[in-house]
């Protein structure tokens, strides 16, 4: 928060909001509000849930007091007219919950298939605060501060996590060896857990919320089955437009959580700029994205159509003007367009890998972009959802046929993840989803239960390759220590073919 003489414009500092001092990106600032007697100064992190508090009687000399929690993603803080209260407005509400309700095909009352929809479930909230009398505040205030430290992830020292045994190929910290090489992510679109894996015999899902079971992904459920089934997987985000900016940097900016409802909640808005994927400057993260760490490490990168644009036609060559990308896709992979199949995606995504193996290297970081599990709906004259999701498991285990048979596959991670989990429901929370991790290094055939994100998906990708942190939520994620052992396994992977077609089109009367 920086403070300035409003007569000369000068700056007279700065003060440091975050928990903790030199924190990465992530604490969010967004809302301040004075006493009446301008003597206390707070500020709404809204991304840490909690008000920094500042004594500012001396201007030039500010000096922290310390923490009030609040509720979830606090957007506005004031102080009432008598001095007595703190009043909070919180903009997610108090906690994330299950949605059984949710998005789902069937249901005959009018919208109630998305009454449980989760850019629906943030009621928002209010925290009252008593300011007065002054003692009892400041009493309070060091308990206060201590809860907020407790209810944060992020540590001082934020990579030690004591589950990893001394022989995991997952580093503890960026720069240390590892046996694995290359990493490759790859980026769906929308699922919950439920929908896909709540089938399984195994971890913990809801059959009766799961709309494309094995008969429709085989792969999907081989590939849980064979390596290893990721049951309690949470994205951060709620949407695509906050979803692409968690999945490549860790954080969303306080202007894209702020505008995609008014895009989301409001289909009329169709002029209104998607406020992600690098189309509006001002949505970028400062602390830089999954390719700007690869870069500043000097690590090789790759992407497959994330945030890349195409040109008119399927003919025509990608784009980007993301900085540190330019360069660094492949222009004939066609990125988001439901129009394309994800087979050639996939057969384009090999067709590379068949020439980096004649080369005798690829990158050690390549990003891909597999979109049309997010379906067409009901619309005429697309796929219908049961056949996008069967393309999709097919192009999904072609490729991990193919590098699984390379010559890289000894020294490979591969992770898969969910922008978001918005289009279904979850009996466990509206924010779980498919997730998987697959290499020679995973515990094969097993059920890892650990609780994940995918900042913590992230977080392994960087400490495997020697990246550095992004925010502070890939900062303090849990790493995926528990779904790797040190012995690998090369069994090469064999993809299963489709059950059914994946070209039925919806016709005009589909439901």
């Amino acid at each position: 928060v920086s403070v300035f003489d409003t007569e000369s414009g000068l700056l007279l500092e700065t003060l440091w909001a975050a928990l903790y001092p030199e924190s990465p990106l992530g604490s969010t600032p967004n809302s301040l509000a004075l006493t009446p007697d301008e003597e206390l100064l707070f500020v709404a992190n809204a991304d840490n849930n909690m008000l920094a508090v500042f004594d500012v009687r001396t201007l030039g000399k500010s000096r922290s007091l310390g923490f009030i929690p609040t509720g979830w993603y606090p957007t506005s803080v004031r102080v009432t007219p008598d001095g007595k209260r703190l009043l909070v407005a919180n903009g997610k509400g108090f906690a994330s919950k299950a949605n059984v309700n949710g998005p789902k095909p069937g249901l005959k009352l009018p919208r109630a298939s998305t009454r449980e929809y989760i850019g629906r479930l943030f009621k928002g909230g209010l925290t009252v605060i008593d300011l007065h009398p002054a003692k009892d505040f400041h009493a309070k205030l060091a308990d206060y501060t201590a809860q907020a430290r407790r209810c944060s992830p992020l540590r001082p020292d934020a990579s030690t996590w004591g589950e990893r045994s001394a022989d995991n190929p997952i580093p503890l910290r960026p720069g240390d060896p590892s046996p694995i090489k290359y990493c490759l992510y790859i980026i769906k679109e929308n699922r919950t857990y439920d929908q896909v894996l709540g089938d399984m015999p195994k971890g913990n899902g809801d059959p009766s919320l799961c709309l494309f079971p094995e008969r429709i992904t085989p792969n999907h459920h081989e590939l849980a089955r064979e390596f290893v089934l990721l049951d309690n997987f949470y994205v951060e985000s709620e949407v695509s437009a906050d979803g692409h900016e968690w999945s490549m940097a860790a954080y969303a900016t306080d202007f894209v959580e702020k505008t995609w409802p008014l895009k989301y909640g409001h289909g009329r808005l169709e002029k209104f700029p998607y406020p992600s994927e690098g189309n509006l400057p001002v949505a970028a993260s400062s602390g830089g994205y999954l390719w700007d760490r690869a870069h500043e490490a000097g690590i090789t990168y790759r992407s497959y159509g994330e945030f890349v644009y195409n040109g008119a036609t399927p003919r025509d060559p990608a784009r980007s003007k993301v900085k540190n990308l330019v360069g660094h896709i492949d222009e004939w992979y066609r990125g988001f367009d439901l129009g394309y199949s994800d087979l050639k995606r996939a057969e384009r995504f090999i067709s590379e890998l068949r020439r980096f193996e004649a080369e005798g290297e690829m990158p050690r970081l390549q990003i891909l972009r597999l979109p049309n599990d997010h379906t067409h709906g009901s619309t005429p004259g697309f796929p219908t959802p049961t056949a996008y999701l069967a393309e999709n498991d097919l192009a999904f285990g072609m490729i991990i046929e193919a590098l699984s048979r390379s010559r890289f596959w000894s020294q490979t991670a591969v992770f898969v993840v969910e922008d978001d989990a918005q289009n279904g429901s979850d009996h466990v929370d509206a924010h779980r989803t498919i997730a998987f991790a697959i290499s020679p290094y995973i515990r094969r055939g097993t059920v890892d239960s650990t609780l994940y994100s995918t900042a913590s998906m992230l977080r392994t990708i960087e400490l495997i390759l020697g990246l550095q942190p992004m925010s502070q939520f890939d900062a303090a994620a849990r790493p995926m220590y528990n779904a790797f052992q040190a012995t690998p396994d090369l069994r090469p992977y064999r993809a299963l073919p489709a059950n059914i077609s994946t070209t039925t089109k919806n016709t005009a009367s589909a439901w």
